[in-house]
């Protein structure tokens, strides 16, 4: 066998030309073949997301509004003569009932005047005694022609005077009794009084403006708030169809803790053109004194309820330049993106219209991974805190209120 060295230049040339033909066609292929790997992608990773099915439930219709609380009634007292404040007859903060005493007056000026009333009616019904005697006395005399009819007429018209200088007396004593009860300062209506206005030696006046103390009526209690203009006549066509006052929910503006169920009492007779909204009120039964007037809450008027509307988790509802759509998962576990008509969304539930069937399956989170296609894994609660949380938002919470 012959070896390199004693090859000739020409033998050596083709060998070293057949080496790197060979080089070339292989380095050929290897590129060819990575292109043709290449243009065929790789299917991506099934996501992992949480997934809720399509329910039917009952949903309430609601309107929102934020009001305030006011007592039902709400009355300052205040004297209704000048004199001095002998006694207070409550204390701050505490339930009263109507009639009870709250102050006393110093009573003894207008006592000694009903007394003076009533020693000047006794004068003159003493008067009048005598004068009607004197009359009876003429009309047996003139009958015997032994007295004038002048004379006659003369005491007559004294006994006239007489009585009703009486008459003026009752309506003096009347008077004098009425301004000595004012000296007793009781409670026009039931409820729970607030801080004293003013303390026992001080002379008070009629004119004051202040006043004694104030009692608001606390049980029943109220609620005013305010609706848009917009939805006056879903609240008129929900008063007309329901023979029952609306229910009306009250709320902390901080919590959906609920803190009273009553009745709507008022639709106002005129929208407030300034604002474009609508007032009404509601009246609530408050015995645990859970609403307080002056505190402000967040107000639900429920209008009615939608029966057997097909229902998803809010989160599970995204927006788009087309409209409204979720992310429904099909059998094999791909995702698909399926427009959807809203009808409402209340308390984390939407309500869907239109484009999902109950069963139907959709994802409520994790969307921001996904594109059509793409397959998904289901999370469960087991899996890790985030799926845990996001697995029980999976299923619509109860509808405790209802939607705009």
């Amino acid at each position: 066998m012959k070896t390199l060295s004693s090859l000739s230049r020409r033998q050596k040339f083709w060998i070293a030309t057949a080496v790197m033909a060979g080089l070339i066609l292989a380095a050929w292929y290897m590129s060819h073949r990575n292109l043709a790997t290449s243009s065929t992608p790789a299917k991506p990773p099934a996501v992992q997301v949480t997934i809720a099915q399509v329910r039917t439930q009952d949903v309430p219709l609601y309107q929102s509004g934020i009001g305030t609380v006011a007592a039902t009634q709400s009355v300052v007292v205040k004297a209704r003569i000048d004199g001095q404040l002998d006694r207070i007859g409550f204390t701050e903060g505490q339930d009263v009932k109507v009639g009870q005493m709250l102050a006393q007056l110093d009573p003894r000026t207008l006592q000694a005047q009903l007394q003076q009333a009533q020693a000047q009616k006794a004068k003159d019904q003493a008067q009048l005694g005598n004068a009607q005697s004197d009359l009876r006395r003429y009309t047996t005399l003139i009958a015997q022609d032994a007295a004038t009819q002048q004379q006659f007429d003369t005491q007559k018209a004294l006994v006239a005077q007489l009585d009703a200088a009486v008459k003026t007396d009752d309506a003096q004593i009347n008077y004098a009794t009425v301004q000595l009860g004012f000296t007793t300062i009781s409670a026009p209506i039931s409820g729970r009084v607030g801080a004293r206005l003013v303390d026992v030696g001080n002379i008070v006046h009629a004119a004051d403006a202040t006043g004694i103390v104030v009692i608001n009526q606390v049980d029943p209690i109220s609620v005013v708030f305010t609706l848009p203009e917009g939805a006056f006549q879903q609240v008129n066509s929900a008063l007309q169809g329901e023979h029952a006052p609306l229910v009306v929910q009250a709320f902390p503006r901080d919590s959906q803790e609920l803190l009273g169920t009553g009745k709507l009492i008022l639709l106002n007779n005129q929208i407030d053109t300034a604002t474009g909204t609508v007032q009404l009120k509601g009246s609530f039964a408050n015995p645990a004194h859970t609403l307080w007037p002056g505190q402000y809450v967040n107000v639900r008027l429920v209008l009615g309820q939608r029966s057997g509307a097909s229902t998803v988790p809010a989160t599970a509802v995204q927006r788009g330049e087309s409209g409204t759509y979720v992310y429904a998962v099909d059998a094999d576990n791909t995702a698909r993106l399926q427009p959807v008509q809203v009808a409402q969304i209340q308390d984390g539930v939407a309500v869907i219209s239109q484009g999902l069937n109950p069963g139907d399956r959709v994802v409520t989170d994790g969307q921001y991974k996904l594109k059509p296609g793409i397959g998904v894994i289901e999370l469960q609660p087991n899996q890790g805190s985030k799926g845990a949380g996001a697995a029980k938002g999976s299923a619509p919470a109860p509808a405790t209120g209802a939607g705009k």
